[in-house]
């Protein structure tokens, strides 16, 4: 027997992330939980043990417990959705389905941690089945569906990479998540995490009485949820709040609807109320607010409050005017979660509040965030059935448990946050520096797309979607021996055909053997590693210089963002070249350390080609599948250290005899140009690019640059 997991409701300060867990296991098709935040804070925990209270499962076998399927962040798709049964094929000739990941967590929990690592097309998959319930394969002659409900949660670290805004929009339920800086709270977290590492089936029996109560909870949820009953006030309120936050599509009405439906059978009610609304509104519409890849996330409680005012102001001066009564929310979708008819689901049955969530330590302020009436724990988590700990039982909840962080800037009445965040390198430097309001642009510009910028040849596929790689999803081109990336039919029939006589074959189905399997050699696209080199010495720093060479390095960062690629920044000023971020795939990173950088200075031409070539060659030992690429904006004068012009060309021709990709932009402006750029173009062998090619007409189409790239070919 395996060691007992850690029990959901021993966790501390996660009171938000709970919530969002129970209502997806309450309606799943609410769409899953993405779960942001930063390592060790318990992610990973909440979400096995949420398995663990899941009603069990009745399939062909009899009863079983509700399984956790983890998706490892390298599977194939053959993993995921299922295949083609080879085996059986072969052995008995006959058509069969292997069924996939998807399949194993039907009715349980499907887990992926770090999703945004994940290849995008599978996302989208997961995604899918999670909203439909169902699997369909249409693949190597196989005509395949089953049914695939589940309650799908992806966790990630931002820090890693984001998820592009479009497949963000597709979580139903978004938590940021942080360690509490409460000092009570942190030593309830460790006491409890040594009490379990000392004793597991000890610490589980303790808190088994509290998980058994939320199991139960659970299941009776799910029975009242068709009954509930969401009337046209609550559902003008909804559409109200998804206006004013200006989100695209009617997912988002759709997602608070279900939520805020979940929330009152969770809560044992047979109506949803304003605070079902803001409740779901909470969890459902922060992330949906993200359309530029480098707008924050977040909508702030005051933000929220005014689009609650807003909404009710809508809501009294619409009363009575609704052309339908009020139905359950699945009226949205024209059927009950069980089947039945919106007029047999608007019967409902009356249901009194339901008892406190007995589970883990939270302080008094747990109302508001969890929706509670009167108790000011209800819907909360106490230690009501579980003994005292060694260390303290609760303590004021961390900062996110208050709600999602708002993001600078915007308001409910469709004002975006700026993206590029603010300056974190405070403002004792000299020299000018690049305003948040530079980098992040304004929506809604007619820029032109960006060129397709490559490395050439074939890379191995680090996933992306810039240069041509041998993948695992690309489009096949042709057989090969390998039969990890599929099955190429037509390659495995072709290497059986000339054997047909020697197997003593004349007449019937093709005499198939293990050699004559061929795989798909397939070819798609990767990411790859894009150094920006900024010149930002005193040349440089005039302040309508440095905000048109910011501006253009946001723009190609938003091409690497939407490519999938690595980017580091190395700013060259004074007497060095300093790494101001190293490799990361979070892009908007970048685009906050932008607006920090220090200006001034002489400029080290040489060092800051040295340190692009040093970084690049430590990255290759740390990912080496992916290809570098390096772009250098600079106006070509070196002037740091002795023989600053001919180091650089020097530095310059070493990278050229290395074979790296290279673009270099010509930020020289002014009626006498000395063309020092171009000439270190031609010794990096690199792509030319004048910096108002790059970015249209003037340094004020870099200002207004849209969330799409504007630069052009040359």
């Amino acid at each position: 027997m395996g060691e007992a997991g850690f029990p959901f409701s021993a966790v501390v300060g996660q009171e938000r992330l709970q919530l969002a867990l129970i209502l997806s296991a309450v309606h799943p098709g609410i769409g899953g939980v993405l779960v942001r935040g930063e390592k060790g804070t318990a992610k990973s925990t909440v979400v096995r043990a949420l398995a663990q209270l899941l009603p069990p499962v009745v399939d062909e076998t009899g009863a079983r417990p509700a399984r956790l399927v983890e998706l490892p962040v390298g599977a194939t798709e053959d993993r995921v959705v299922g295949s083609l049964d080879l085996e059986r094929v072969l052995r008995d000739g006959e058509q069969a389905f292997r069924p996939g990941l998807l399949a194993a967590a039907h009715h349980g929990v499907l887990y992926v941690d770090e999703v945004n690592l994940l290849h995008d097309h599978l996302v989208d998959v997961l995604l899918d089945a999670a909203a439909m319930g169902r699997v369909h394969v249409e693949r190597d002659g196989v005509s395949h569906s089953h049914p695939a409900r589940f309650v799908l949660v992806g966790t990630m670290n931002p820090e890693e990479g984001e998820l592009r805004p479009q497949l963000l929009d597709r979580f139903g339920l978004t938590v940021d998540v942080a360690a509490s800086r409460d000092v009570s709270t942190r030593m309830a977290v460790v006491r409890r995490r040594l009490d379990y590492e000392a004793d597991p089936a000890a610490f589980a029996a303790r808190y088994a009485g509290a998980d058994q109560i939320v199991a139960e909870r659970i299941l009776t949820a799910r029975d009242r949820l068709p009954d509930v009953v969401l009337d046209n006030a609550e559902l003008r309120r909804i559409a109200a709040l998804c206006a004013a936050f200006d989100v695209d599509g009617m997912r988002a009405d759709l997602v608070v609807a279900r939520t805020a439906t979940a929330h009152a059978a969770w809560r044992g009610r047979d109506r949803v109320t304003e605070d079902d609304v803001r409740i779901a509104a909470e969890l459902a519409l922060p992330h949906r607010r993200r359309r530029d890849p480098f707008d924050e996330p977040g909508i702030s409680e005051e933000q929220l409050d005014e689009a609650m005012r807003a909404a009710a102001d809508e809501v009294e001066n619409a009363s009575g005017d609704d052309e339908f009564d009020g139905s359950s929310d699945q009226a949205l979708d024209g059927e009950s979660p069980d089947g039945r008819s919106d007029e047999q689901a608007d019967d409902g049955r009356a249901s009194g509040e339901s008892d406190a969530y007995p589970g883990s330590a939270v302080g008094d302020d747990s109302e508001d965030r969890l929706g509670s009436d009167n108790d000011p724990r209800e819907g909360g988590l106490d230690d009501s059935d579980g003994p005292d700990d060694d260390g303290p039982d609760g303590g004021p909840s961390g900062p996110n448990d208050s709600g999602p962080d708002g993001g600078p800037g915007g308001g409910p009445n469709g004002n975006r946050p700026n993206g590029a965040g603010s300056n974190s390198n405070g403002s004792d430097d000299k020299g000018s520096r690049p305003s948040a309001e530079s980098l992040s642009g304004t929506p809604g510009s007619t820029s032109k797309p960006a060129p397709r910028w490559e490395v050439p040849g074939v890379g191995e596929g680090a996933p992306g979607r810039r240069s041509r790689a041998q993948t695992r999803t690309g489009r096949m081109v042709r057989p090969h021996t390998d039969t990890s990336t599929g099955l190429h039919l037509l390659g495995t029939v072709f290497a059986a055909a000339p054997k047909q006589v020697e197997r003593g074959r004349f007449a019937g189905p093709l005499a198939l053997a293990i050699e004559d399997l061929r795989g798909a050699y397939r070819e798609g696209r990767e990411g790859n590693l894009v150094v920006f080199v900024v010149d930002t010495s005193g040349s440089m720093a005039a302040r309508d210089r440095l905000t048109a060479v910011t501006g253009a390095v946001v723009t190609l960062l938003r091409d690497a963002y939407q490519r999938r690629d690595k980017v580091a920044v190395i700013s060259v000023r004074g007497s060095e070249a300093e790494l101001v971020l190293p490799p990361t795939s979070s892009v908007d990173i970048a685009v906050r350390r932008l607006a920090g950088l220090r200006t001034g200075g002489k400029t080290p031409l040489a060092a800051g080609l040295l340190k692009a070539r040093e970084v690049i060659a430590r990255e290759h030992v740390r990912d080496p599948r992916r290809r570098p690429m390096l772009v250098l904006l600079t106006d070509g004068r070196a002037t740091g250290g002795t023989d600053p012009l001919p180091r650089a060309r020097t530095a310059a021709r070493i990278l050229a005899g290395e074979g790296h990709t290279t673009m270099v932009i010509d930020c020289e402006r002014g009626m006498i140009r000395l063309g020092l750029a171009a000439e270190l173009a031609r010794d990096l062998r690199a792509r030319y690019l004048r910096l108002d090619e790059l970015t249209g007409e003037s340094v004020a189409d870099v200002v207004r640059a849209s969330g799409y790239p504007t630069n052009r070919a040359a």
